[in-house]
């Protein structure tokens, strides 16, 4: 999987399962969604799917199912704050567009 996590997402998705207490990972999908046809699913994992894969990235297990992995190959997470806001942005090399109001993407 060529996938890579900055080491902003990568602390943060720690962060999140060490305050969770439990959790083998985060998973990282894909549904039909919004404006251009696909959006982002991001969830912990405490037990996996059949058609699950597991990464070890940086210290931290990312959980793609086998329908997603096409979709996110070269896919970068990283972790940004902005001010008050702050939240997980995809950096995705195979997205050909997105929707004015960045919610979901095409490929």
């Amino acid at each position: 999987m060529a996938m890579t996590i900055t080491p902003a997402a990568a602390e943060r998705i720690k962060s999140f399962l060490a305050s969770r207490g439990k959790g083998l990972g985060l998973r990282i999908g894909l549904k039909t969604s919004g404006c251009s046809g696909m959006a982002y699913i991001l969830e912990f994992v405490d037990d996996l799917n059949d058609d699950d894969e597991l990464y070890a990235i940086d210290g931290v297990n990312i959980i793609i199912d086998t329908k997603s992995l096409v979709y996110l190959q070269g896919i970068e997470l990283d972790f940004v704050k902005e001010g008050l806001n702050e939240g997980f942005e995809f950096n995705n090399p195979n997205a050909k567009g997105e929707c004015g109001c960045g919610e979901s993407f095409t490929v």
